[in-house]
């Protein structure tokens, strides 16, 4: 059989041992390599034969170098059909689409540890799901998609919880036209509540 041959991308020693420990465990698993910074996983993903990279996004301090390594790492990506699953503590949407974006297959935040090990096989046989951390986030972003760039500005800001007075005032609108733009909104949106 086939292992899986698995790079684990993480500074936190705790988090080392135990995904290194849990992985050795599964029969169709190996732990190929293990890093701790951005330079560390850059030359592993470079010199080690890799089917899935778990990857912390903070790798020191809160740079989202994690990140910086997946950009790096994706041309070899592309070449070598290596998947990544980002696996972390963060829940921003803004960091979830990020990643997504920079070539991703999914997502996993550490709370969900128990789930690690399905989604590196899932990963591995090409039929990634998107996991919950992620879909949820996911699909409100997709439904985003419809509204126009002065719209979404319009929703931020709603979201953040200012009235249609204050909205029409910080973007030199008038207010009916806020309410218009609300309103068309709330027609793509069947969730938003714009009132």
């Amino acid at each position: 059989m086939n292992r899986i041959r698995v790079m684990l991308v993480e500074d936190d020693p705790f988090w080392q041992q135990n995904l290194s420990s849990d992985l050795a465990d599964e029969p169709d698993m190996e732990v190929v390599a293990v890093a701790g910074t951005k330079e560390e996983a850059v030359e592993a993903a470079m010199n080690h034969s890799i089917d899935v990279i778990l990857m912390d996004i903070n790798l020191t301090a809160n740079n989202l170098d994690g990140l910086e390594a997946l950009k790096e790492i994706v041309p070899k990506l592309m070449e070598d059909g290596i998947k990544v699953i980002m696996l972390t503590s963060l829940t921003e949407r803004e960091i979830i689409m990020k990643s997504f974006q920079l070539g991703a297959l999914n997502y996993i935040t550490k709370q969900s540890y128990k789930d690690i090990v399905k989604a590196i096989r899932e990963a591995y046989e090409d039929r990634s799901t998107i996991h919950a951390d992620a879909a949820r986030i996911m699909r409100s972003e997709i439904q985003l998609m419809e509204l126009t760039p002065m719209e979404r500005e319009v929703f931020e800001l709603r979201k953040e919880g200012l009235s249609k007075t204050q909205i029409s005032e910080k973007l030199h609108k008038s207010t009916n036209t806020i309410k218009s733009q609300l309103k068309s909104i709330k027609s793509k949106l069947t969730y938003f509540k714009g009132d």
